[in-house]
């Protein structure tokens, strides 16, 4: 096992790093920009780095100021959490040239499931379903193009082969306007993703966003640990998740799951992952792979008892699986609220000082987060300041733990979207479970009018 860390993130998922390691006895060195300098995980770290000034190209993105921040600390490992680096391949790369250890997949997992369109061609060869559509990256010829969306049917989706987080993707209905819009879409995807190549799919109308969260070793073993409804989502980006997901027939979970598993057992994946589909009329389609720890993944340690951050530790230090498929139970049912600085219903990021600051508690509530009273929210970082997780023996009792907590959480001297949440846990159609990906935003839309 590691004896020391460096965590190259920052927030509450660099504080939930430094918890896992200051459980398995390991030390960590945190790093931080300047703006992060007063942060409670750099405050209890053993070690802590200043990399550079705020804005993430200078800090955060800098990856020779966190080779050098792991050199002069004699760290072992270097754990990326999520965004940042985290998927990021040359930096996995580097590590490993470095003499460090990254705790994550292979560098060439990380770029052939970054790339949508081999991640798909991997899928199929895995026998996962994927949504139907063109067969690898759309070349030049047009009438091809024009072909083959008759084929898969209107409306159909353009997508950017290195996009992601909601970008470089393009929603066609009529032969007329296709030409136009892969076109458009090659162009963004060039200048935002420095990667032109686009590839077609079905556009599905009204799914649903399930994932799997999947665990796997280098010694060939792999396991799924259910899924996680993550459909309450604006512009694709994440609000609300819960697990499991609602309505799901066990039997099509396990079917979906270790599919999953095979197909990493098949592409030699290492650490932890998460397979992402739309799920619409009783079948799943494999949209992407995340090759890191999900924001999300608090509501899968609560129903499995398995803690992923310490697995993905263990992982990396060339250790197997502590669980077996067979081992692994599911009990009860989690939701987790993520809590932003930000407007709740303009969704304008409101930066600032926290004024004052009481978090939730009580029976299966868990609050990670990083901030504190007097705590000042940066502008140059992502909204997110923590996550309000609620966990019961039923959905019923989940949401009824999440509505109390919701009351008692305070955060003043800034905005939040606090106020959002209160009003989806008592929205008819949230109650009701199963809501497709678009129901957040027909239901501000609907709002405005």
């Amino acid at each position: 096992m590691f004896d020391k860390i460096l965590i190259a993130n920052r927030g509450e998922i660099a504080l939930r790093i430094q918890r896992a390691c200051r459980e398995m006895g390991i030390k960590t060195v945190a790093v931080h920009s300047e703006a992060d300098a007063e942060a409670k995980y750099v405050r209890l770290a053993d070690e802590s780095v200043c990399i550079g000034p705020a804005p993430s190209a200078k800090s955060y993105l800098n990856v020779p100021a966190l080779i050098a921040a792991a050199e002069v600390t004699d760290a072992e490992a270097i754990h990326p959490g999520y965004g940042f680096l985290s998927e990021n391949a040359d930096f996995a790369e580097r590590v490993e040239q470095s003499g460090f250890v990254f705790i994550g997949p292979r560098p060439d997992t990380i770029r052939l499931m970054g790339d949508k369109v081999s991640a798909k061609d991997a899928m199929k060869a895995a026998g996962v379903p994927c949504v139907p559509g063109s067969d690898g990256a759309l070349g030049e010829d047009t009438d091809e193009w024009l072909r083959l969306a008759n084929d898969i049917g209107y409306p159909i989706i353009i997508k950017a082969s290195g996009g992601g987080g909601g970008r470089g993707m393009r929603v066609v209905h009529t032969d007329a306007a296709l030409i136009q819009s892969v076109q458009m879409t090659q162009n963004e995807a060039g200048a935002a993703f420095n990667n032109p190549t686009v590839y077609m799919e079905k556009y599905l109308q009204n799914p649903r966003h399930i994932e799997f969260q999947i665990l796997a070793d280098e010694h060939g073993n792999a396991v799924h640990l259910g899924e996680r409804d993550c459909s309450m989502q604006r512009r694709h980006q994440k609000i609300l998740e819960e697990a499991p997901a609602p309505g799901l027939d066990v039997k099509l979970r396990n079917k979906i799951g270790e599919r999953c598993a095979e197909a990493c057992r098949k592409i030699g994946y290492r650490g932890a992952g998460t397979f992402e589909f739309l799920y619409e009329d009783g079948e799943f389609f494999f949209i992407e792979m995340n090759t890191r720890v999900q924001v999300e993944h608090p509501v899968t340690e609560l129903i499995t008892g398995i803690d992923i951050v310490q697995e993905t530790i263990r992982i990396a230090a060339g250790e197997k699986l502590s669980v077996k498929q067979k081992d692994i139970q599911f009990r009860g049912h989690a939701i987790e609220c993520r809590i932003n600085a930000e407007d709740p219903y303009t969704f304008v990021p409101s930066p600032g000082r926290i004024t004052l600051y009481h978090a939730a508690g009580g029976p299966g509530i868990r609050v990670d987060s990083h901030v504190f009273q007097n705590y000042y929210v940066s502008p140059h970082y992502d909204s997110m300041i923590g996550k309000l997780i609620a966990h019961g023996a039923s959905r019923e009792q989940a949401m009824a733990r999440m509505r109390i907590a919701l009351s008692e959480m305070i955060v003043e001297g800034i905005k939040t979207n606090i106020p959002l949440h209160q009003d989806l846990l008592s929205d008819a159609g949230v109650l009701q479970g199963g809501m497709c990906i678009h129901y957040l935003e027909q239901k501000l839309a609907a709002k405005k009018g």
